[in-house]
Order: structure tokens, then sequence, then C-alpha cells
């Protein structure tokens, strides 16, 4: 397993990770991997049948045609 040094970090910061650290109940090592974790994931990609119906409540009282012709007057 690597080694991570993490050289000149500020006080400040370093007492608000020791703080959520805490918060946790992680060690500070285990906050800063389980936040390095976090960060790098990738989400996974949503299949079509995810996105089915995504947004209908926005677009609800709006009739399609007549916001495509609105859209297209602004294009002007």
């Amino acid at each position: 397993m690597a080694t991570l040094n993490i050289k000149n970090l500020p006080d400040a910061l370093y007492e608000r990770l020791r703080n959520r650290a805490q918060t946790n109940h992680r060690s500070i090592t285990q906050e800063v991997t389980h936040i390095l974790s976090e960060a790098l994931e990738e989400p996974e990609p949503l299949s079509l049948l995810e996105l089915q119906g995504l947004g209908k409540e926005i677009w609800a009282d709006t009739d399609a045609a007549d916001h495509v012709e609105t859209e297209r007057g602004s294009w002007d």
C-alpha cells in the first residue's frame, strides 16, 4: 500500500480535517482516504431507462410546439 505525505498543510485546514474525522469516528488517515476516494470516484453512467421521466415536472404545463417556436424566435 502506498504512503502519502503532505507538507505545509495549513493549520486551519488540518483542524477542519481533524474535526471532520472526529465527527465521523475515523482517524485522520481514514478521513483523508475517504475524502480522496469520494472525490476520485467515477460515477456510474445512467442507462436510458434510468433517465426516463427525468425532469417531467419541469415541462408538465408546457406545450412542446409552442416552446420550440418561442426558442426559434429568440435565435434572431
